[in-house]
């Protein structure tokens, strides 16, 4: 069914059935709702280019990924927050313009994205402390939601952000109370806003506690297998080892739960481990019992929750800034236990694989 034929049965005006699909305020309710009952009920979708043509817009949502940054792309944290996005895209109409850019080119980009209207919005991944990104796209005045946020910012912005501070406190607040006092933060790059306010969350954690930090229980990087695995290699060598981990990263703490059984040592007896656990379609956390103790927050709601907001700032662009702050929830799995009594004589030795 075309729009012509919709709006002959609905026995109104193509212009209205276009408005109401489309939300303009002057439609009134009971019509927008009757031809959006009409329009599910016959599965009329409208198309993008005549909408675009209606509204004044290009119908797509832009993504910019930097260079550096393109193994994002293969990263199953952010194929699952595009998932999410997309779902909420599709159904209102809109598609998805994913663009590599240069570092250093993205301000040009940017200007390009404006001035050509390739695009109605743009949503702004993987924030860094002080995102110049941020400031630059305020100026442009393109509507924009961040993955996350970015606390050396002062400047209201919209958002969709996971409590990261809080997911750490409790998880490091967990294992205190289980008794551990040796307890190690492998995190990621800490110039990222995320893995900042992680790290604040641990810090505060043992300071409640009575804790003091060891740095020589930190470790900082890009969140892979290898990061974890070297990490635990290093730490469980000293003299004075963890007692516990805490990862930012399932894929950290699969490197944690090897270098451990290298140790001769076993997860969640010798050694407890909790990871942050994004609830990925790809890298599922064991089957009816998680096998990591987890703090555990959706990345594909996250997604959908981010295209929710933009969509509502570029149909309607005074209601923002827009925040939305998501809880983790902490998960128990086999991956924790009470502190050792005793540490059992260690088999590990530097070097061996």
């Amino acid at each position: 069914m075309n729009l012509k034929e919709l709006a002959k049965h609905l026995n109104l005006s193509q212009t209205t059935v276009s408005r109401a699909l489309n939300g303009y305020p002057e439609v009134n309710k009971a019509t927008r709702l009757r031809v959006e009952v009409a329009a599910r009920e016959f599965n009329y979708t409208p198309n993008a280019r005549a909408k675009g043509l209606a509204t004044g817009r290009s119908m797509s949502i832009g993504h910019v990924i930097p260079t550096s940054s393109k193994r994002e792309m293969v990263n199953p944290v952010f194929g699952d927050f595009i998932t999410g996005a997309s779902e909420a895209y599709v159904q209102a109409g809109y598609d998805l313009v994913l663009t590599l850019v240069e570092d250093g080119d993205e301000e040009r980009l940017y200007r390009n994205i404006r001035d050509k209207g390739n695009v109605d919005g743009i949503i702004v991944h993987s924030p860094q402390m002080d995102d110049s990104r941020i400031a630059l796209l305020l100026d442009l005045g393109l509507p924009f939601v961040v993955h996350g946020r970015a606390s050396d910012i002062t400047a209201n912005y919209s958002w969709v952000d996971m409590n990261n501070r809080g997911a750490f406190r409790r998880a490091t607040g967990f294992l205190a109370e289980l008794g551990h006092r040796r307890i190690a933060l492998v995190n990621g790059l800490e110039h990222m806003d995320f893995a900042y306010r992680r790290r604040d969350g641990y810090l505060a954690a043992l300071e409640a506690h009575g804790l003091k930090v060891d740095p020589a229980l930190l470790r900082a990087g890009e969140m892979t297998e290898m990061l974890g695995h070297a990490s635990a290699q290093e730490m469980l060598a000293l003299p004075d080892p963890p007692t516990a981990f805490l990862s930012s990263s399932m894929m950290t703490a699969i490197g944690l739960r090897r270098a451990i059984q290298e140790a001769g040592l076993q997860m969640g007896r010798d050694v407890s481990v909790i990871t942050h656990d994004d609830e990925l379609a790809y890298l599922k956390n064991g089957q009816t019992v998680p096998i990591f103790t987890a703090t555990r927050s959706s990345v594909r709601a996250a997604g959908r929750r981010a295209a929710d907001m933009l969509l509502r700032l570029i149909a309607d662009p005074g209601c923002g800034p827009l925040h939305s702050l998501l809880e983790a929830e902490l998960i128990l799995g086999e991956s924790t236990g009470p502190v050792p009594v005793a540490r059992p004589e260690k088999t590990y030795r530097q070097g061996q694989t």
